[in-house]
C-alpha cells in the first residue's frame, strides 16, 4: 500500500533543534544553532544544509555513514560546524560568529537521506539579536513597575519564603539527603540543565 510506505518513511528520520526553537544572542557574540537528527533505518551519504530565512544557504555538509565524521561541501565564512557523528549523537549543529542585528531571523536545518529515497526532513530555529542581554528583561521589568511594584513585593516574599523553607528542611532533615538532592535537581531543571543525574542519585524512599 503506497500510503503505508509514505507513513513509514515519515517516521524513519527525525530532525530536531531541542526543547526550544528560539535562541537569543548578544550583538557581536558567537551563537550556537543546535540541530540533531535520528534515524531508525540508518543512513548512507546523508546530506544536510542550513538555510537562513528559507532561501540563503549558509552551510552544506555530507556524512558518508555512522562511522565517519561530516565533511563540508560549502559554508559561509562566518559559520563554523561544531557537530559530530561519531562522538555525539548525529549532531549537525553550527556556530554563527560575530552575530549582527541583520542575522536575526529563521534558520532551517535540512537533512536528506538517500536510504529514504531522498525524503527531506527539517527543523527550524528562530534567532533574536539584542543590543544588551538586560533588554530581554525590559518587558517584564516595565510590567512589574507598571503594576506599582506589587509583583516585586510578591517576588521578594516568595524568595524569602523559599529560603526559610530550605533552612527549616536543612535543620529538621539533618541526616536525610533526599530533599537536598532532589531540590538541587529541580533547580538545575529550572535553569535549563538536566536534573536527571541528581535525581537518580537519590536513594529509594521506603
Amino acid at each position: 500500500l503506497p500510503g503505508l510506505h509514505v507513513f513509514a518513511i515519515a517516521l524513519a528520520l527525525e530532525v530536531t533543534v531541542g526543547k526550544t526553537n528560539t535562541v537569543m544572542a548578544l550583538n557581536n557574540s558567537n551563537v550556537l544553532l543546535p540541530c540533531i537528527f535520528s534515524t531508525c533505518i540508518g543512513f548512507q551519504d546523508l546530506v544536510f544544509k542550513w538555510y537562513f530565512n528559507s532561501t540563503e544557504l549558509i552551510y552544506h555538509g555530507k556524512i558518508k555513514n555512522k562511522a565517519s565524521e561530516p565533511t563540508v561541501i560549502w559554508h559561509n565564512p562566518r559559520v563554523e560546524f561544531v557537530g559530530s557523528t561519531t562522538k555525539k549523537d548525529n549532531n549537525i549543529s553550527i556556530v554563527l560568529n560575530s552575530v549582527e542585528f541583520s542575522d536575526a531571523g529563521k534558520y532551517t536545518c535540512e537533512v536528506k537521506n538517500p536510504k529514504e529515497k531522498n525524503a527531506q526532513h527539517n527543523a527550524t530555529i528562530f534567532l533574536t539579536v539584542v543590543h544588551k542581554m538586560v533588554e530581554t528583561d525590559n518587558t517584564v521589568t516595565l510590567i512589574i513597575v507598571g503594576v506599582v511594584g506589587g509583583l516585586i513585593g510578591l517576588l521578594i516574599l516568595f524568595m524569602l519564603i523559599k529560603r526559610v523553607v530550605l533552612f527549616i528542611i536543612k535543620k529538621t532533615q539533618d541526616g536525610k539527603k533526599e530533599c537536598l538532592v532532589s531540590s538541587s535537581g529541580n533547580d538545575n531543571t529550572e535553569n535549563g540543565l538536566a536534573g536527571s543525574k541528581a535525581e537518580q542519585k537519590a536513594p529509594p524512599k521506603a
